[in-house]
Parts: structure tokens; sequence; C-alpha cells
């Protein structure tokens, strides 16, 4: 396994693989790794094939977190993280820093940014302003440096898969993307890199986000329900676990992203919870 730090040398890399005829999976990550990162990496691998190249990311991008967020203590474990890709059969592992990334930004030169305005205004979007604008100007970048045919994405960041596969769509980025399904621990709470940060009660009620799917499943599953309803349904709910803030809950189209006023089947939803100050997210359809 090949580690890159350099963003012209990934792209050096790439490009002699493109005049190969090598095809190229790359999965972007912030690193903390975990069983749900693992399998977006032998999604990459299967879609390559064992003559493909696999490329895992590492950067814990500061351009989508806001002043209030966690950026300084996004939990990093960078040697950990080498040897879950190396046992994955990961080639590289791509791991730039900041003035690689963005050049110049620390004396105010870098002012480029990709942003999507429709898909990315409501839930997450609404919840952190600057978020979706820092993700999709990363990955854009991504794409360029590591030249992918294919890029693999988690369900458990439903609207930021969207809003990529609209960016791939708009901007004409010859790049495939897949989504595969959220990886869940044993309690079905939705792996995630800041699952770290719960102390013991708070990892116990932490699973009230993925009882409240399965809840608006069961609510909706025979009829169609008030969207408002099963909100205030819901709030009820996840408030009930006394150490749990909710942020938000929402019903909305897939493809549109939208909201709707009816839940039924083919729904889906997307929820963000507070534990103290660690915030998760989940989503499922309906």
């Amino acid at each position: 396994m090949r580690i890159v730090p350099k963003a012209a040398a990934m792209q050096k890399l790439a490009r002699h693989w493109k005049r190969a005829g090598v095809k190229i999976g790359l999965v972007p990550t912030m690193g903390y790794l975990h069983a749900g990162h693992l399998s977006l990496v032998r999604e990459a691998r299967q879609r390559v094939g064992k003559t493909g190249k696999v490329v895992v990311s590492i950067y814990v991008n500061p351009t989508q977190f806001a002043p209030t967020e966690d950026l300084a203590n996004y939990p990093r474990d960078l040697e950990r993280d080498l040897k879950m890709c190396h046992a994955e059969g990961a080639d590289v592992v791509f791991m730039p820093g900041d003035a690689e990334m963005y050049p110049g930004k620390a004396e105010g030169k870098y002012s480029t940014y990709v942003v999507e305005e429709n898909l990315g205004r409501g839930m997450e979007g609404a919840a952190r302003p600057v978020h979706f604008r820092g993700v999709t100007t990363v990955v854009a970048k991504l794409f360029n440096l590591v030249l992918p045919d294919v890029s693999v994405f988690g369900q458990k960041d439903f609207q930021q898969a969207a809003i990529i596969r609209r960016m791939v769509g708009d901007l004409n980025f010859p790049v495939q993307i897949i989504v595969a399904p959220t990886r869940r621990e044993a309690d079905g709470l939705a792996m995630s890199s800041r699952n770290k940060y719960l102390d013991a009660e708070q990892r116990a009620q932490a699973v009230i986000l993925f009882h409240a799917l399965q809840a608006a499943k069961k609510a909706a599953a025979k009829k169609t329900v008030r969207a408002a309803r099963l909100k205030k349904d819901l709030q009820e709910f996840i408030t009930a676990a006394p150490l749990a803030r909710l942020d938000y809950v929402e019903f909305f189209d897939p493809e549109t992203l939208q909201p709707v006023a009816q839940v039924k089947r083919g729904t889906h939803m997307a929820l963000a919870v507070f534990f103290s100050k660690t915030r998760l997210i989940d989503n499922a359809q309906i």
C-alpha cells in the first residue's frame, strides 16, 4: 500500500493509471475509520476489480465545519487508519494537508468553492449552513486529483450523497457514484466516527435514532400519515430519552429532497439528534 501526501503526486499517479487503462475507485473519508468505511472500500474493490486501484482519502476537511463545530476535536488515529486500509487491500491512501488542498488559504489567497444551490437548502444544509459548500468543494477537488471511475459513499449521509450525485451530473464529472448501505452496530445505531464522543449513558440512549426510524416505518406501514403529526409524535418519542435533544426530523421525497405533507411508502426520513455536544444523524426509507 502506498501513502501519498502530495496533491500533485496523487494526480500524477492517477494520470499514469489512466494512460494504462486501469480503473480507479475512490473512497473519500475524514479518517477515524470503522467497519462502515471498510465496507465502502470493499465495494470500491468490487467495482474496479482485482486489476483496478482503490484509493482511500483521509482528510479532515476544514471548510465543511463552522467555527462553532468540532473540527479541532474531530477524532483522529492515523496509524490505526493506515493499518485498517492495508488490511482491507487499499492500493493508495491519499492523505493531504490543508496547504495541499487549499493552497494559499492561510494567506487569504484561496477563493474558489463549488456550491449546489437546491438540494442542500434543508435538513443538514439548514442546520449547518457552510457544510455542503465545503463537502462539494473538497469532493470536486478529490475527483480532479484521483480521477476515479467510481466513488463510493455511505447512505448514512443520504443528503450528502444526493448532492454529490447532482454535482457530478451538473458539472459533467466522469465518475459513477455508488451509495452503499448504512452499516449499523448490533443494537441498530448507525456507525459513525462521532460515536467515539459518547459516554456510556449517552451511547445507551443514542439507539433512539434507530428506534425512531423503526417507529416511523411502523406508523406508515399500512396507511398514509400526516407528516406534521408524525413529526410531533417522534419528537415526543425521541426526547423521552433524557439525554437526547432533537435538532430536526424531516420527511421528504428521496429524489428532490423536498419536504412532503403526507408520509407513505417510498417517503424518506432523516433526523439529527444531539447528545450533549455530539450530533448524530440517521435516515431511512419509510
